[in-house]
């Protein structure tokens, strides 16, 4: 039995690399935003002090042309009236000054000349000022000066010179100088910590990873640090104020057992590196990439943070290694750490704590929609990002994941799930891309589902009527989708007595009529929790 296991793995693995293989013509990203330029790599030096909020940057940033260009932007926010933002005082290419504007949020740089298509040139920004966003420079709730990058979904350009856009992925490095009481942490892994004159500290950090700028980040605290473990050769350490180390250590230290669980789910992990950080992230948890922000009220002792931990650590597969092509597709982010979270509290719980989550969340949904009409990938107009960080993108996201593992099955799921990471590693992806992958690794055409449940508003509003026969010994019932637009096609699973008949629905009303032993005292709708739907059944 284990050789036969053994060679299902590996023909399984083959087959993983052969459409992979395939799939890589169709995986081509396609980058918007910014046409001209794809940034290989940035360097940001940075001084930070503790006499004021002033930051001093020095980036080198490695470019690569896509296009014959004179110029080409970078993200970075203009000084303001309130005295915040920055002020760019030289750019060079390739150690020679070059001309450049800096307005309206965009350093527009001229070339010395014109640049050829794959041509790769570096340049370096220097500038200063005050973050009014993405570097949160505060007090933590000790009392005590923090400083936390916070890019999502698109402030870093608060404080760094970038392409603030989840298409254009790139390697970072941080080298910090700063009082030489703070513990700094980042991405990627130390390079460098060395002490200097005038109680200062020089801190550096690599990531050789490609990153989304959501996702690089700084931390800087009066930290105590644990190292909680090590899986597959990950070190699995803690950062934690000095005053809630204890209960830190302690709430914390899950993540130890959280990432063995998705390796095996999905796939490698991303990083060399993952560190959790008591924080002040304006959310409850920010996945930087192996540098994970958690609200500071994380922190309790009572080690009852598993769900917000393992959505976090899934994100460092969806989201920050396999990452959306732009906002619209952010469910491939939320959507995904929802569905992975739920998985593992199942795994580590039993299943009735999934059904319980599952209730909860498709209420939420349910009442989103109430609200505001949307589809999961919603191409209206949306200029506050915040507002796609709502129900659809997380809970019916997960849903709709939850959905599709019943409606192909376990085995194909996970191979869809791994076939898709393995393809899109380090790259950006689209639903379309997602909905491909899932169709090799199925063979079924999954358009009509894709279609109804990610880019169709609402949710089957069902209202059931049913009836005894007594003469006929069946039940004859009237499925009605009661929702607005087109009625959606589903399985629809009731269960009668001990049994369960399962009916595709498809039509706005359906007539049913089976066969049963005795009369029923009740139908239940959907008794194993694999619809997401809202209605009542009535009988007699």
């Amino acid at each position: 039995m284990l050789r036969n296991s053994l060679i299902m793995k590996l023909k399984l693995a083959s087959l993983l690399l052969i459409l992979c293989f395939t799939i890589q013509v169709k995986a081509q990203n396609k980058h918007t935003y910014n046409p001209v330029i794809d940034v290989q790599h940035y360097d940001f030096k940075l001084l930070l002090n503790d006499t004021n909020d002033t930051l001093k940057g020095n980036a080198t940033i490695i470019v690569k042309f896509r296009q014959t260009a004179s110029s080409f932007s970078l993200d970075l926010i203009n000084l303001t009236a309130s005295g915040n933002g920055m002020v760019v005082s030289e750019v060079k290419e390739n150690a020679n000054n070059v001309f450049y504007t800096h307005k309206q949020d965009k350093l527009q740089i001229e070339l010395k000349s014109a640049s050829k298509p794959e041509e790769t040139r570096s340049y370096q920004i220097v500038y200063k000022g005050i973050p009014a966003d993405g570097l949160i420079i505060s007090k933590n709730k000790f009392g005590h000066r923090t400083l936390f990058g916070d890019n999502w979904a698109n402030r870093a350009r608060n404080w760094l010179p970038c392409v603030d856009h989840p298409s254009d992925k790139a390697s970072v490095e941080f080298e910090v100088t700063a009082p030489e009481h703070y513990q700094v942490v980042s991405n990627g892994i130390k390079i460098e910590e060395s002490n200097l004159e005038n109680y200062q500290k020089f801190t550096h950090w690599k990531e050789d990873v490609p990153l989304a700028t959501k996702v690089m980040t700084i931390g800087m605290a009066d930290f105590a640090v644990n190292i909680a473990g090590k899986v597959a050769g990950i070190p699995i350490s803690s950062w934690i104020y000095s005053e809630d180390k204890e209960k830190g250590f302690v709430d914390y230290a899950p993540a130890t057992e959280i990432l063995p669980f998705f390796i095996k789910q999905i796939g490698p992990y991303p990083y060399l590196k993952l560190a959790n950080v008591q924080s002040k992230t304006k959310f409850g948890g920010m996945e930087n990439a192996g540098a994970i922000f958690y609200s500071e009220r994380s922190v309790s002792g009572k080690n009852k943070i598993h769900g917000l931990l393992a959505h976090e650590i899934a994100h460092q597969w969806f989201g920050n290694s396999v990452t959306e092509m732009n906002w619209l597709h952010v469910w491939l982010s939320e959507g995904f750490a929802t569905y992975m979270e739920n998985e593992y509290l199942g795994h580590e719980f039993g299943r009735d704590s999934l059904i319980f989550l599952l209730k909860e969340q498709r209420k939420k949904v349910i009442d989103f929609e109430k609200l505001r009409f949307t589809p999961v990938v919603d191409s209206s107009s949306v200029t506050n990002y915040m507002d796609l960080l709502n129900a659809n993108s997380y809970e019916k996201g997960g849903w709709v994941l939850h959905i599709l593992q019943h409606k192909i099955g376990d085995d194909l799921f996970w191979k869809g799930i791994q076939l898709y990471y393995a393809t899109y590693k380090g790259k950006n992806a689209t639903t379309e891309d997602l909905q491909y992958i899932f169709e090799q690794a199925s063979g079924l055409n999954l358009s009509s589902f894709f279609q109804q449940w990610l880019y169709t508003a609402g949710t089957p509003q069902l209202t059931i009527t049913w009836k005894y026969n007594q003469q006929k010994k069946s039940i004859e019932a009237i499925v009605m989708q009661e929702q607005t637009g087109k009625p959606f096609s589903f399985p629809l699973d009731l269960k009668i007595g001990d049994t369960i008949k399962t009916i595709q629905i498809s039509n706005r009303v359906s007539h049913i009529s089976f066969t049963v032993k005795t009369k029923p005292a009740e139908i239940i709708i959907d008794p194993n929790t694999n619809l997401l739907y809202s209605g009542s059944v009535k009988g007699n």
